[in-house]
């Protein structure tokens, strides 16, 4: 209580920018938290052999994952063969193509999207 009044959660505040980035950079912190353990999981598949990181990603594969893969605005690249970098710099330059072309697509979508029209 300051000067005999008191104050009440004010609403208006959460309409403030500085409110949504405390809010994201808070929700952001919580995934992070939930992921890096799965990530070190994975890691230390890898750890344990070629065959239980293959065994891990073998999941990708599935139709499932597969089509929740398509819905989301996401791309990976796997190469055979390769474990963790590359051996070939062919494939290197393979990757190096295909993000490309994902940067590509989603500028010109934004371009298209943001551009004025002459009327």
């Amino acid at each position: 209580m300051i000067g005999g009044a008191t104050r009440s959660s004010d609403w208006r505040a959460r309409n403030h920018p500085a409110y949504w980035a405390f809010l994201v950079h808070r929700i952001s912190g919580l995934l992070l938290a939930l992921f890096l353990p799965a990530h070190f999981w994975a890691l230390s598949r890898a750890i344990e052999g070629e065959a239980r990181l293959e065994s891990f990603l073998r999941w990708t594969d599935d139709p499932d994952v597969y089509e929740l893969l398509q819905k989301a605005d996401t791309l990976m690249v796997r190469m055979p063969d390769e474990f963790h970098g590359w051996r070939r710099p062919s494939h290197q330059l393979l990757q190096q193509l295909y993000l490309m072309a994902w940067f590509e697509k989603y500028r010109t979508q934004a371009s298209r999207s943001t551009s004025p029209t002459l009327e």
